[in-house]
């Protein structure tokens, strides 16, 4: 799994204040975690620092599920950091989950995926650059609360989700159950929050056209130039990789999440001597090796992971990128003793 964010983590500045607002000393937090003090007041922290400080917290305050909920409900709108403070100001909900997916590439190490299908739509948490490690279990809950939570106050009406689904344990998922109205699922495959899709066309309340008018173009002035420290093709790879298990992603959709059009995107590929198509099949290749080492998954599910719609499809490619079928050749390359192993090794060398 690519890297595409640096190992540097913006801590939010009304973090430790909230800690002290639910009773945690910022303190207590630093100790716990073992860290120096000073990581109070230095809003830039490692990965492994940032999730040494949630685990922390989690452990001081007890039950994840009370934490995630005392957390989440517990931040001022006004002192929102700029990237949540532009979705709150979204003219309405769909718009703010939109702005909040483009804006968290700024924040990482987690990132959002959104697909509106049907009358459903699901976000669903991915981690930037940590290959197969997972993040904090309070992390991720509260990630997923904080969206609903945007929804709640924007619209000002008590939304509900329709499922949201955790792949680690949660604490007490009847609280859980009773913040989101929804059930909960733990021991899933991902970290998913899956919302009614009429509740994406509910107006924001707080709406702000002149705010946003102030911090859309900074905002995506930092975007800009984040992205142009990276390589087009990484981007492009990155971004199809995201979007496969949502069905085959096309140029057009991809060069809107660039923010560029489709024409400025193959013009930037053919300069890098590479096309969107060839990217598709190195994007689905690179995932199809990466799921076949996972003994979890059966073909037809590693198949449809990476957008093929049927079986048959995915064994013509595969027999294309490596000479054999998918079975056959998970069945030479890896023994049940060392899947783990030989899959850690591949997530290493493409990290």
């Amino acid at each position: 799994m690519e890297t595409y964010t640096s190992d540097r983590i913006k801590i939010p500045l009304g973090f430790w204040e909230g800690l002290h607002q639910l009773g945690i000393a910022a303190h207590d937090v630093a100790r716990q975690a073992q860290l120096p003090l000073i990581i109070i007041t230095e809003p830039i922290v490692t990965t492994a620092q940032y999730f040494a400080i949630w685990e922390a917290y989690s452990d001081l305050i007890g039950d994840t599920a009370q934490a995630i909920i005392k957390l989440a409900t517990v931040f001022e709108t006004a002192k929102y950091p700029p990237t949540v403070l532009a979705p709150y100001h979204a003219r309405d909900y769909r718009d703010a989950l939109n702005r909040m997916a483009r804006y968290k590439q700024l924040c990482p190490p987690e990132g959002l995926l959104i697909n509106e299908d049907g009358e459903r739509c699901t976000i669903e948490l991915e981690w930037l650059n940590l290959g197969e490690q997972p993040g904090p279990s309070l992390l991720v809950g509260i990630t997923l609360a904080c969206l609903l939570e945007l929804g709640r106050r924007g619209t000002g009406q008590p939304l509900t989700a329709q499922l949201v689904e955790f792949s680690q344990p949660m604490g007490d998922v009847q609280a859980l159950e009773a913040y989101f109205g929804c059930r909960i699922r733990t021991g899933a495959k991902c970290n998913r929050l899956t919302l009614f899709r009429r509740d994406l066309d509910r107006p924001f309340l707080s709406y702000n056209e002149e705010l946003l008018e102030i911090l859309t173009p900074a905002l995506d002035r930092s975007l800009d130039e984040l992205q142009s420290n990276r390589s087009i093709t990484e981007m492009v790879k990155w971004i199809i990789k995201r979007c496969l298990t949502a069905g085959r992603p096309d140029i057009q959709s991809v060069a809107k999440e660039l923010n560029m059009s489709d024409r400025t995107l193959q013009r930037r590929l053919t300069d890098e001597n590479t096309s969107f198509k060839q990217l598709m099949s190195q994007a689905r290749h690179e995932q199809a090796i990466e799921y076949l080492a996972d003994p979890s998954l059966d073909i037809k599910e590693v198949a449809f992971l990476i957008g093929y719609e049927d079986q048959n499809s995915f064994y013509r490619a595969f027999r294309l990128w490596e000479g054999d079928t998918p079975s056959n050749w998970r069945t030479e390359h890896f023994s049940t003793g060392s899947l783990s192993e030989q899959r850690h090794g591949m997530l290493t060398m493409d990290s």
